[in-house]
């Protein structure tokens, strides 16, 4: 359970085994995907490694294989996805590929046959054009002893070629044209007094020979219609025998495909291999997590049994002082946050982990910017339609596709989040629910007998809550009553509610990643840091921001005139000033001693930051005796510098950083205000609509309004609400504890290679 908080313990070992059965022992190693090789041959350049030959015949290979793959996917020949052969790849299977399926030999073939094709095709074309030539001349032909030129050009360049003939000859001649039917070409027929032929190298056109007489014509189409109808045939067969040749391949692409990347990641393993002396021996160190040692060791022994060898493996794990590779195992549900924790950086070795809490708090903090039941449920079936056909999804092969499949589960779990908040908002699609009845009564407003005076006064209808029966006493069950939804001060209401709670769940996540900080002092068993930073810095945020939320549960629990209740703002402010001179500043009897004794002892804790690490370092350093004096000095200087820029960052950064959970307000007031502006604006104009067309009317603004409300509202107001969560997690809450300047296990794994194809 431990390795799901933080990073997986691993181990170096030192592996041996027969170079007969190394392709075999890598071939499981890749089947297991559990580990992750060590270059042995650092400072060898790679055209000098052992097996530089085999790698480039793999390369090679590959080429000639994307190539058979682009001629079927321009056939339309379908590819089967799927393959059950599973041979393992040996040293000969190179050349058995080249051998049995002539890779080289069907390549050069089909080029041959598509050079062919296309020369045919261009006979063939030509062909029909003068055929169709020679149909139309004798319509075009009007003077029968003047010169003419007969041919063919492209239908979108005839009319600049009309225009440059009209300049050259100044109008003194005679252009007749008609369209062919068998392609985009035009045919024309030109009747033109000394015409130029460097005209038809200019516009691409085709000059034709055209007898002048019409028994002479007649002769000359039966050649060519003869001559057609053979090309037509020879183009079946060319055309029948290439499917064929193409149909064969593709039965066996996906295969051949697996086997050659497999044999390429084999001999690549293998460079970074060394062999001993007698040339019999393989010697590896890879990097695997302890708890699968055992599957390591049985597959080597396995991979070293098909290849008939002798000897079994030796496997070593070895002591070292180097870094461990980064390990997170993951499945298709944690695999997202994940990736937006390692792309902020990978994490240290061992260091703890953010992704199981940000599976929590990320979707969580998208959804307080995004709270919306009616938009939830839609990004919630969204969501739910991507994983229950994300196998389709992923044979589209596009880029913006792919990313929303990977991303799945965190659509998933922001739409279930926003759902929750907008209940919690009592908002969908910027309407209310009253499920349990309003808490709040206008019938006590009223006397008697008949309306008061305010009715008749007033056009809005003030609900005093220290009128008895107007306020029941009893908060709306869950969520926010549905009443504010009709109030003239809804927007003050929600500005001031959304704002606090910002600040709240600002300062308790700030104060989760500081605590999380303790957790890797713990394990890593560096108790002065505990003393000498955790400490001071839980104290510094907890005396002045963990005061201001005491001040806003306070004034919410405490009952109050609102013209007389202090602001929580001014109370901070002059709680930092020292200034109790102003009224309204006083929200309970020994406010002035708490606040002083709060802010002297949060300025206490910046020395206590600043000086008292460096200090013990230099103490400790000195009585070890561990330097020189010069050296000393560079070291501690180094260490006051790095200690005074920690300090200012955290002092400053936890007021900019507070602040800059505000934006969890902003954006959900941005969202909700969105959201009435489409309803009041488009939907609401249709339903107040009563004429004979309304339900027209009505189904079209729906439509609109459907359109909007997702381009908008869901669309980019959901890409704004991730990458503000995205923030507050890298910038706010990760900079606490995590630190990210590891490097990621990278193992040599099939399957991973399989699902990149």
């Amino acid at each position: 359970m431990d390795s799901f908080f933080r990073s997986e313990e691993m181990c170096l070992v030192q592996l041996f085994f027969q170079t007969e059965s190394a392709h075999n022992c890598i071939n499981e190693l890749g089947h297991l995907g559990l580990v992750q090789f060590k270059d042995l041959n650092p400072g060898t350049v790679a055209f000098q490694r052992r097996f530089v030959k085999e790698v480039k015949k793999c390369e090679e290979m590959e080429r000639i294989l994307r190539f058979l793959e682009n001629e079927v996917v321009k056939s339309n020949i379908p590819i089967p996805a799927d393959f059950t052969s599973e041979t393992i790849p040996v040293p000969r299977d190179v050349l058995d590929l080249e051998v049995r399926c002539l890779f080289d030999k069907l390549e050069q073939e089909l080029k041959e046959i598509n050079s062919n094709r296309d020369t045919l095709r261009q006979n063939f074309t030509q062909l029909m054009e003068i055929n169709h030539l020679l149909k139309v001349f004798d319509a075009f032909l009007f003077y029968p002893h003047d010169r003419f030129v007969a041919g063919v050009i492209k239908h979108e360049r005839f009319p600049a070629f009309e225009k440059i003939l009209w300049r050259l000859f100044h109008g003194n001649f005679v252009l007749r044209h008609a369209e062919i039917n068998m392609s985009k070409a035009l045919k024309i027929s030109k009747l033109a007094k000394n015409i130029n032929i460097m005209f038809y190298f200019r516009f691409h056109a085709s000059m034709y020979p055209c007898p002048n007489n019409a028994y002479a014509r007649k002769e000359m189409r039966t050649n060519v219609n003869t001559r057609i109808e053979d090309l037509r045939l020879v183009l079946k067969r060319t055309e029948e025998f290439r499917e064929t040749t193409l149909t064969a391949a593709a039965a066996n692409l996906q295969e051949w495909a697996s086997k050659v990347k497999k044999m390429k990641a084999i001999y690549y393993t293998l460079n970074l291999c060394n062999i001993d002396i007698t040339q019999k021996l393989i010697v590896a160190e890879i990097w695997c997590p302890v708890s699968d040692l055992n599957s390591v060791h049985t597959a080597l022994i396995h991979g070293s049994e098909q290849s008939g060898s002798s000897l079994s493996p030796v496997v070593n794990r070895i002591q070292t002082q180097q870094t461990p590779p980064t390990f997170n195992r993951v499945t298709s549900f944690t695999s997202g946050f994940q990736s937006i924790i390692d792309a902020y950086g990978v994490g240290n070795y061992q260091e703890i982990n953010p992704a199981p809490y940000t599976m929590v708090t990320f979707p969580f903090l998208f959804a307080v910017m995004f709270g919306d039941c009616g938009h939830g449920l839609v990004m919630t079936l969204l969501a739910l339609w991507l994983i229950l056909h994300q196998e389709h999804f992923r044979k589209l092969k596009n880029e913006l596709i792919d990313m929303l499949v990977d991303g799945r589960y965190i659509i998933f779990l922001m739409g279930l989040f926003s759902i929750y908040t907008g209940l919690i908002y009592n908002d969908c699609f910027s309407k209310s629910f009253n499920v349990f009845g309003s808490s709040w009564s206008v019938r006590p407003m009223f006397h008697p007998h008949g309306p008061n005076d305010t009715l008749h006064d007033s056009g809005h209808l003030h609900l005093d809550p220290l009128v008895s029966g107007v306020y029941s006493g009893n908060p709306y069950p869950f969520g926010v009553d549905p009443i504010w939804n009709i109030a003239s001060n809804k927007l003050s209401f929600l500005n001031s509610y959304k704002m606090k709670m910002s600040v709240i769940m600002g300062v308790a996540h700030m104060l989760f990643g500081v605590t999380l900080s303790l957790v890797n002092y713990i394990f890593f068993r560096n108790l002065k840091d505990v003393a000498l930073q955790f400490i001071p810095e839980v104290i510094f945020m907890l005396s002045l921001f963990g005061y201001l939320i005491f001040l806003i549960l306070y004034k919410w629990c405490v009952v109050m005139k609102s013209e007389s209740a202090p602001s929580i703002l001014l109370l901070f402010i002059n709680m930092m000033l020292f200034d109790y001179s102003s009224e309204g500043t006083v929200l309970y009897r020994t406010q002035k001693p708490v606040q002083i004794f709060l802010v002297v002892v949060a300025v206490l804790m910046v020395p206590w930051l600043l000086f008292a690490k460096p200090l013990l370092l230099y103490r400790k350093h000195k009585q070890l005796k561990l330097v020189t004096f010069v050296s000393l000095q560079v070291s501690m200087a180094d260490i006051f510098v790095y200690q005074g820029i920690h300090t200012i960052e955290y002092c400053l950064g936890c007021i900019s950083n507070t602040a800059s959970y505000l934006r969890l307000w902003a954006l959900s007031l941005a969202h909700a205000e969105l959201s009435e502006v489409l309803w009041k604006m488009v939907l609401q104009v249709a339903l107040r609509v009563t004429s004979g067309m309304g339900s027209v009317l009505l189904a079209v603004t729906f439509a609109a309004f459907a359109v909007l409300t997702v381009t908008i509202l869901l669309v980019m107001e959901g890409l704004s609400a991730f990458l503000h969560a995205l923030r507050l997690h890298w910038v706010e809450f990760q900079n606490k504890f995590y630190k990210g300047s590891g490097y990621k296990f990278t193992p040599l794994s099939f399957d991973r290679m399989r699902d990149m194809q």
